[in-house]
């Protein structure tokens, strides 16, 4: 391969714009949007600061508070930033770990999650390199073949379950996910159900009916609502390629932690393109943080037998109740 001039995308703070040393961080954040707006204050009506922050800005997140101003968001967390304070509906909490690349392959290749803001993916089929989609910070990529290029850069090549074709990406961007962060969650227990209740967008699991698991979602917003009634989870992915097949423009590699509850599509995954959690929209799936879709993908039956990227049970997973209220 002959690829080159591809950056793993970091945030590095600048001592000297301080006049004092620069308080504690609360993380990092990759801005999700074409464009987002910094103000004064943490609310919408303060003054808004000049200057305008664009998709993949890496901001340094200093504070936290939950502001009665939301806009048009029931999400109420604003984050100061060097640039003001930013509504956190636009901001993906990330980090920026880097990760030594493994020596060998196991037979079938691995399941890896991007452990980085962000960091691009490459077809080369001809020998003349082309990058065609940036992988974002959690979400989840099948691994199966490790290619070292001309400058000893070592790369991962990754199988696109949907076009069926392959990238690479930098190895060290991609963190191989062990066996046992995947093993199932109270495996012995018969008695499991979820809610997902609409009007409050807040789904709770129930393990021989106590609740157990409680977080605030995003379901399909006005003309794509989330189906109600009962459902089972039907097929669960660790990663799936997710695009739009009527002309509708989005197009998500690497969703991660995918549990199928219809025949339509509609699923529960990790949501990697918004933090919007607690106001509709979706197009009909029920959107969560990656780490509360991990949680339930290991909670919920069928299981994913162990190096395997798909299960299906048409009949006896785990039971959904969507509500409206």
């Amino acid at each position: 391969m002959q690829l080159s001039g591809v950056a793993v995308m970091g945030a590095v703070v600048d001592a000297r714009l301080f006049r004092v040393a620069p308080p504690p961080l609360l993380g990092l954040g990759r801005v999700t949007h074409s464009s987002l707006r910094a103000y004064e204050q943490p609310r919408f009506s303060a003054e808004p600061v000049d200057m305008t922050l664009y998709a993949d800005t890496i901001l340094q997140l200093y504070e936290a508070e939950s502001a009665g101003d939301p806009g048009e968001s029931k999400n109420p967390l604003w984050w100061r930033t060097d640039a003001g304070w930013v509504h956190s509906s636009r901001v993906q909490p990330v980090r920026n770990d880097l990760n030594l690349p493994v020596s060998q392959i196991p037979a079938g290749g691995f399941l890896a999650e991007v452990s980085v803001p962000y960091t691009d993916a490459w077809r080369n089929e001809d020998g003349t390199p082309l990058k065609v989609y940036r992988f974002y910070y959690a979400s989840t990529h099948w691994v199966d073949r490790i290619v070292t290029d001309r400058a000893d850069r070592v790369w991962y090549r990754v199988w696109d379950d949907r076009y069926r074709v392959a990238y690479f990406v930098l190895a060290e961007s991609l963190r191989p996910i062990p066996a046992e962060e995947l093993t199932p969650l109270s495996g012995d227990v018969p008695d499991k159900r979820i809610e997902v209740n609409l009007a409050q967008q807040r789904l709770t699991a129930y393990e021989q009916g106590g609740a157990v698991f409680s977080t605030v979602v995003s379901t399909g917003r006005r003309g794509v609502e989330t189906p109600t009634g009962h459902f089972v989870v039907r097929q669960k992915r660790p990663s799936r390629h997710m695009a739009a097949t009527d002309g509708n423009g989005f197009d998500l590699p690497g969703v991660p932690w995918v549990s199928y509850i219809h025949w339509t599509g509609v699923a529960l995954h990790g949501t990697y393109w918004h933090n919007d959690f607690g106001t509709p929209r979706s197009r009909g799936c029920i959107n969560l943080t990656p780490a509360d879709a991990r949680w339930l993908f290991r909670w919920t039956t069928p299981v994913v037998p162990a190096g395997e990227d798909d299960v299906q049970s048409a009949c006896c997973g785990t039971a959904i109740d969507v509500v409206s209220a």
